[in-house]
């Protein structure tokens, strides 16, 4: 008897768990069940397709009256390191040059650098050039952007490993005027046709300067302006924006942060592509008012870069006069403007 419901009770067993079985894969092949929720608060993120989604357009500043900031707001030999939207102000003793090197030199990154020298300017070229072969970006890929009217007259410099120069013919202009309006349409021109393709960030300089002490990879940044050495300590009131409301570089009494020299612009290729191509537009309306502004393309500059602000500022130490004795606020110069005949240049 107790054999028999011994049997009967394996039997039973065996059977219960073949149905359970059975039911198992009848619902696991059929009945559309799923267990994700019960563990996870949020499932269909796994049903997600991660797609790319391009770089917003860059928002301009609405304008706001608040106050100016001030290079030497703290001691008169210590400069502002940070301005008030979070934009570091770099100098000397503000970063470590060994740890930015070891940073940006894995990334195999090329800089582009494009210089004017139109009419006489082309004096300035050669100790431009090897100035730039001893200071600028040591230890990277540097492609200088020659634009000129005189091709023939580019004197020959050696460049390091890496180093390439593009002479790149233009149109010369009776008017120095001309020139210097005309500055922003051939860079971001040039930036849409070719050195997007061949270059990660951009510099704009000026010829008639020179190097002095290494400028590097501190200098990097989506768009990068540099502090006029002539207006650093002074209060924007006495900024020479352009004033007249009839021009579209018009700025107000109490609008501007820093006055920033038109002889440094730089940043990632499409941010300073579309900067000139904005400061180019802003132009080409003044012109079909016929109206210049009052420092030309430096005016249309510093009106774009109060709504459009660099997201890295160099301190006058990168945009120095010779002509001025250096201040103890600057450890030291890097890129100064020479004392020049400006008559004779422009004549």
């Amino acid at each position: 008897m107790r054999c028999r419901r011994l049997g009967l009770g394996v039997g039973f067993c065996l059977l219960a768990g073949v149905g359970l079985w059975a039911l198992w894969v009848f619902a696991d092949s059929w009945l559309p069940v799923s267990y994700l929720p019960y563990y996870l608060p949020c499932p269909e993120i796994f049903n997600m397709k991660l797609q790319y989604k391009g770089e917003r357009p860059f928002q301009p500043v609405a304008q706001l009256n608040y106050p100016q900031p001030k290079l030497l707001e703290q001691r008169p030999t210590e400069l502002l390191t940070l301005t008030p939207w979070l934009a570091p102000i770099i100098s000397e003793g503000t970063f470590n040059p060994t740890l930015l090197h070891s940073i940006y030199q894995p990334l195999n990154l090329t800089i582009g650098l494009t210089v004017f020298a139109v009419g006489r300017y082309m004096y300035f070229v050669q100790h431009f050039l090897e100035t730039a072969e001893a200071f600028f970006m040591q230890g990277y890929r540097v492609h200088y952007y020659l634009f000129t009217d005189n091709p023939a007259a580019v004197p020959h410099v050696p460049l390091g490993p890496g180093r390439l120069l593009s002479v790149i013919p233009i149109q010369g202009h009776s008017h120095w005027e001309e020139i210097s309006t005309r500055r922003m349409e051939t860079i971001s021109q040039h930036i849409a046709k070719r050195a997007h393709l061949e270059v990660d960030y951009i510099f704009c300089l000026d010829v008639d300067m020179v190097f002095r002490n290494p400028w590097g990879p501190e200098t990097l940044g989506d768009l990068v302006a540099a502090i006029h050495p002539g207006y650093y300590a002074v209060p924007r009131q006495q900024f020479p924006y352009e004033r007249r409301h009839v021009s579209t570089a018009f700025v107000g009494d109490n609008e501007g942060d820093f006055y920033y020299g038109g002889a440094v612009l730089g940043g990632r290729v499409a941010r300073v592509y579309e900067f000139t191509r904005g400061c180019h537009m802003a132009i080409l309306a003044d012109k079909a008012n016929g109206i210049m502004a009052a420092w030309q393309e430096e005016s249309h500059l510093n009106r774009r870069l109060i709504t459009h602000k660099p997201s890295k500022v160099l301190s006058p130490e990168y945009l120095w006069d010779d002509r001025k004795p250096q201040p103890p606020s600057l450890k030291l110069i890097r890129f100064s403007t020479l004392n020049k005949d400006t008559n004779w240049l422009r004549g």
